[in-house]
């Protein structure tokens, strides 16, 4: 078939049958195409087509509502023949009322998903489509009618945002009515869903919340932070500014607070330190030291607690706790295996000779130092308290030595024991070594908290009343205990207490 056929039977299978030899150029299978699917569809996103030139932009504002301007025939259509409304009336023929029709109003836009258009009549060879009744006509060929949405009671421009703040194509999202109102339905109700405050009963009344089921500690309630006596302290009960620190030396930072505890065999272990009141205040740092330590294990291990503490007028009170206490641990650490067997044998006389011994260079230690920084002895200084506890669970012995300030106190039925009576004696060696028996607590303190408890009644009372139960305190609740204040003590306080069962 040759170039010029193919071009007439092209033309004759999808052309009109009247049209000529020569094919209207702006006449495509595409153009056709995107006339019909406008038609059923709507108007199709404008694709850039190299066979076709870009249309313009329709005109703003666009036509009145309800009114479809007429469409510009294509040079090569006939002329539309006239209906009968339009034709003139006959010679004789009575004359036509010139009013309108009424126009019918269409069905208001469905708020939903559009339904799948109707496809298009199939096309015979050489015969055009036939209209359906009841649907527009085809407009003629090369021409695509603008389509306008009719006008609407109540229906505001869909480009325009709504009540809601936005719109989308022509349906305007409608506003939430009530603050309860929900978009989708409460999910059914569960053990593990968090149950709502706007969740109501078949009633309308709002659901009480369910109490959560918390378990009892076994410590009993935790003990509230107040003060004792008439007098309030004169400083805040917690930290105020925190102590300056410097760039080179971050690695000597001091927590306000440092909480520790362990169980082994037959004993409970609880200790604390806490920054004192007037150095939360002042935004100096703590000055006592609480060293807890397991050294071996088994029934050969032992734990060593070391509480230290300087004077707080003292100017280096803090480096020389933590220097004492650190030469202290360091030489109990490495004679661990004899005295951990001296404890269990119950020598007493040997223990007292070798702890004096490591006392005794510790605190040589803190002597040359101060010698070197050109302060006095008593400047450089601090008071020292350590307790050696064995892992053996069948050894009750527990040992207890130091110097300087602090002090050792025992309660037994309810009642406090002083076992350093005459209080601290400069350059003396304290040791005790004692037979632990069920129901003792065992209490080693800095002169902080030591000072208070010999001279406040009312504080030994408290501390008696809440550490006299069937089991220990946590740690949360210890800690609460060691900072019971009272107007006149601001010190640091460190403490180690021990329960037996």
């Amino acid at each position: 078939m040759s170039q010029q056929g193919a071009e007439d039977w092209w033309q004759k299978l999808y052309d009109d049958a009247d049209a000529g030899s020569e094919p209207d150029p702006g006449d495509t299978l595409d153009q056709r195409f995107r006339s019909a699917a406008t038609l059923m569809t709507g108007p199709a996103p404008d694709v850039p087509s190299a066979r076709r030139a870009p249309e313009p932009d329709p005109p703003w504002p666009p036509a009145p509502p309800g009114r479809v301007p007429p469409a510009r025939p294509s040079p090569d259509t006939p002329p539309p023949r006239p209906t009968a409304a339009e034709r003139p009336p006959a010679a004789g023929e009575p004359a036509r009322d010139a009013t309108p029709a009424p126009t019918v109003p269409s069905a208001p836009a469905f708020d939903g998903p559009p339904t799948p258009a109707a496809a298009p009549p199939s096309v015979g060879s050489g015969m055009p489509a036939r209209p359906v009744p009841g649907e527009p006509a085809a407009p003629p060929p090369g021409v695509v009618p603008p389509v306008v949405q009719p006008a609407q009671p109540g229906r505001s421009d869909p480009r325009v945002a709504g009540e809601t703040g936005y719109a989308r194509g022509d349906v305007v999202v409608p506003p939430v009515e009530g603050a309860d109102a929900r978009r989708w339905p409460p999910p059914p109700p569960g053990p593990g869903r968090v149950r709502e405050a706007a969740d109501v009963d078949e009633s309308g009344a709002p659901e009480a919340p369910e109490a959560p089921d918390t378990p009892e500690s076994p410590y009993g309630p935790r003990p509230a932070v107040r003060h004792l006596g008439d007098r309030a302290p004169t400083y805040a009960p917690e930290p105020g500014a925190l102590p300056a620190a410097d760039p080179a030396a971050l690695d000597f930072l001091t927590p306000d607070t440092v909480l520790e505890g362990a169980r082994y065999g037959t004993y409970t272990l609880r200790a604390a330190s806490l920054r004192g009141d007037s150095a939360r205040f002042r935004g100096e740092a703590r000055r006592d030291l609480l060293l807890t330590a397991r050294f071996g294990g088994g029934d050969e291990g032992l734990v060593l607690v070391v509480l230290a503490g300087g004077d707080r007028a003292a100017p280096g009170a803090r480096e020389a706790a933590a220097e004492l206490g650190h030469s202290v641990a360091a030489a109990v650490g490495r004679s661990r295996e004899r005295l951990a067997d001296d404890i269990r044998a119950g020598r007493r006389e040997a223990l007292l000779s070798g702890l004096q011994r490591l006392t005794d260079r510790g605190y040589g230690r803190l002597r040359a130092r101060a010698a070197e920084l050109g302060l006095a002895e008593e400047a450089y200084t601090a008071g020292l308290r350590g307790l050696l506890l064995p892992l053996d669970p069948a050894c009750r012995n527990r040992v207890c030595f130091g110097a300087g300030a602090g002090g050792l106190f025992r309660l037994r039925a309810g009642r406090w024991q002083d076992l350093e009576p005459d209080g601290p004696t400069p350059g003396a060696f304290r040791f005790r070594a004692a037979v632990a028996r069920p129901g003792d607590t065992l209490l080693l303190c800095s002169g902080g908290l030591a000072d208070p408890l010999r001279e406040e009644g009312l504080l030994a009372d408290e501390l008696a009343s809440r550490w006299s139960q069937a089991e220990p305190p946590g740690l949360a609740a210890f800690l609460a205990d060691t900072q019971l204040r009272l107007k006149g003590y601001a010190d640091d306080r460190t403490a180690a207490a021990v329960w037996e069962a």
